[in-house]
C-alpha cells in the first residue's frame, strides 16, 4: 500500500538548506566571490530563488552560514564528535600549541576552507555586519581555546601570570592570519613551529 502520509515540509527544508550550502561553497571555489550569485546558488541548488532570499538577507550570509556549517562538521569529525574541537593539554604547552598551529595551516592551505575564507574576509571589510558576525559566530569561539589553554598554562607556571592572555593569544594567530591573507611567503609546519617558540619564548616566566 502506498504511504499516503504528507511529506514532511522540516526534512524538505532541510535538505534544501544543506543544498544550498553545498552550492554556495562550490561556486566560491570555482568563480570566485564575486562572480557568485544568488541565482547561480538557487540553479546549482535546485531551488528557486526567491527559497533563498526567504532565508537569508544576501550571498553573504549564505556564504557564511554555510561555512560556519563546514567548520562545525570539520570540527566534530576532528573530536569524534563530542563537540567543539579542543587544544589538548597534554602537560607540554609548547607542542599542545604547535599541534595546533599546525592544524590551523593544514586548514588554512585546504581549498575547502581557503577560498570561501578569503570571500569572507573580504566582504567583512565592506559588510561590517557582516564581518562582525563572522567573528562572532566563528573567529570568537576558536580565540576562547587559546585562552582556556594559555590559562591552564599559566596555572601550570609555564605561562608569565602577569600577561593578558587575550593579547598572547594574538601572538600565535596573528602571524598565521598575516602570512595567510597577504601570501607572503608559503604557510608551513615549520613556519607554524618557528610561531609556537618565539611566542612562547616571550610568555616564559622571568627568573
Amino acid at each position: 500500500m502506498a504511504d499516503s502520509r504528507a511529506p514532511d515540509p522540516t526534512r524538505r527544508s532541510e535538505r534544501s538548506r544543506r543544498a544550498i550550502h553545498s552550492a554556495a561553497l562550490a561556486l566560491v571555489t570555482e568563480v570566485g566571490y564575486a562572480r557568485t550569485t544568488v541565482e547561480a546558488i538557487a540553479a546549482r541548488a535546485g531551488v528557486g530563488k526567491q527559497t533563498i532570499y526567504r532565508w537569508w538577507p544576501s550571498k553573504g550570509a549564505v556564504l557564511l552560514e554555510a561555512f560556519l556549517d563546514l567548520a562545525d562538521q570539520a570540527a566534530r569529525a576532528a573530536d569524534d564528535g563530542a563537540g567543539l574541537h579542543e587544544i589538548p593539554d597534554t602537560g607540554d604547552l609548547a607542542a599542545d600549541l604547535r599541534l595546533v598551529l599546525r592544524a590551523t595551516v593544514d586548514e588554512m592551505n585546504d581549498p575547502a576552507f581557503d577560498l570561501p575564507s578569503r570571500a569572507l574576509a573580504a566582504e567583512g571589510i565592506v559588510d561590517a555586519e557582516l564581518g562582525a558576525e563572522f567573528a562572532r559566530k566563528l573567529l570568537e569561539p576558536q580565540l576562547q581555546l587559546y585562552v582556556k589553554r594559555l590559562r591552564a598554562g599559566q596555572e601550570a607556571g609555564d605561562v608569565r601570570r602577569d600577561i593578558d592572555v587575550r593579547v598572547a593569544l594574538e601572538l600565535f594567530v596573528g602571524p598565521l592570519a598575516h602570512r595567510w591573507l597577504m601570501r607572503t611567503l608559503p604557510l608551513t609546519h615549520a613556519y607554524a613551529d618557528a610561531v609556537a617558540d618565539l611566542a612562547l619564548y616571550g610568555l616564559a616566566p622571568r627568573p
